[in-house]
């Protein structure tokens, strides 16, 4: 009887063990969590791939709800603009030059280069090199564009 109990507390002892060792582990994780510049990257990379990938709803989605654009363009501005780009080009091309990063709190500008290419066979019909400008905030950990501006340099 006294071996059964025994078996009965150590049975206890390794499941809270166990359940401490989860627990620590989810703590640590959660202050693990991804450098607010690496995500800033992560959500570019994304916009990037969106457009190449011809999906204005996965732009759009990467856009603030207040987005500005150039001449007072608001989110839905940009995904008209973003469906009638992709629509004459069957093939997009998108290639960022090192950004610029500004990190504040919750905020961030980037400026960078940008080479677009659009084309319907396999050499780009059109090419286009702008310097653009552009505002970030963190909303939750997900970084969302809030402004967009960009000169034509070619």
């Amino acid at each position: 009887m006294e071996s059964v109990k025994r078996r009965d507390v150590r049975g206890v002892r390794q499941a809270w063990l166990a359940w401490a060792l989860l627990l620590g582990t989810l703590l640590l994780g959660s202050c693990n969590r991804t450098p607010p510049e690496q995500r800033l990257r992560e959500a570019m990379a994304g916009m990037q791939a969106a457009i190449e990938q011809r999906d204005a709803a996965a732009l759009t989605d990467h856009l603030a709800e207040d987005f500005v654009g150039p001449e007072g363009m608001d989110r839905d501005g940009a995904r008209r603009m973003a469906i009638v780009m992709l629509r004459r080009h069957r093939n997009v091309g998108v290639t960022l030059g090192p950004p610029d990063i500004e990190l504040q709190d919750g905020h961030a500008t980037v400026r960078f280069s940008a080479v677009l290419t659009g084309s319907s066979g396999v050499l780009p019909e059109s090419v286009r090199v702008q310097d653009v400008t552009t505002g970030w905030r963190d909303e939750g950990g997900t970084w969302r564009l809030t402004s967009a501006d960009w000169e034509r340099r070619l």
